[in-house]
């Protein structure tokens, strides 16, 4: 049976520099989710053209776009690349390059080509639930992203808040406080 292997963290991306290398319709969708994500990420866009709809949407966050074609001067001070062109051969330009300087690097739509997957995201308030399928099946993570975004209760940010006022007023170490805010919490994964 197949695994996914793969570590979820989050990331502070406003603290990341990200490139999204192409300005089309896949750099459209790799930006608006990033920006629905992290609306404070810093990002840099580098394309000989861009789409209307790339244009309106880079101009909602802290998105530079920069009119002209890639090459390996732009990696500098980025920590993250997305290649998102429609040209194989600049991709994989794009891949080698970032190996070579140690950037974190997703070729759009190229599975093998990528050092991360941006899955499906749902978020509300401080709670985020990532979804991956291991690059293998971008609509089921859509899918389970709709139906986590149904049965995550909206007023779950309240619970979370209240945890952590509750959390700061348990007395006691590390081990008793765990076990504490688990006896309290349990009720919300058993079943009826």
């Amino acid at each position: 049976m197949e695994r996914n292997n793969l570590y979820p963290i989050f990331l502070k991306a406003k603290n990341l520099n990200v490139l999204i290398v192409g300005g089309g319709h896949v750099a459209e969708e790799k930006l608006t989710f990033l920006l629905k994500s992290s609306p404070d990420a810093n990002v840099t866009m580098v394309a000989p053209l861009y789409r209307d709809g790339t244009i309106a949407v880079a101009n909602t966050g802290h998105v530079t776009r920069v009119d002209d074609t890639y090459n390996d001067g732009y990696l500098k001070g980025h920590h993250i690349v997305i290649a998102t062109t429609d040209n194989p051969g600049v991709n994989m330009k794009i891949y080698q390059d970032c190996r070579s300087q140690n950037k974190l690097v997703n070729v759009a739509d190229n599975p093998p080509y990528c050092d991360f997957y941006m899955g499906g995201i749902v978020t509300k308030g401080n709670v985020k639930v990532a979804i991956s399928t291991n690059g293998q099946s971008p609509t089921t993570a859509k899918r389970l992203r709709q139906f986590f975004e149904d049965v995550i209760p909206e007023n779950i940010d309240d619970l979370v808040k209240n945890l952590n006022i509750y959390r700061k007023t348990i007395k006691g170490d590390f081990e008793q406080k765990v076990e504490k805010l688990n006896e309290f919490t349990k009720g919300l994964v058993e079943k009826i």
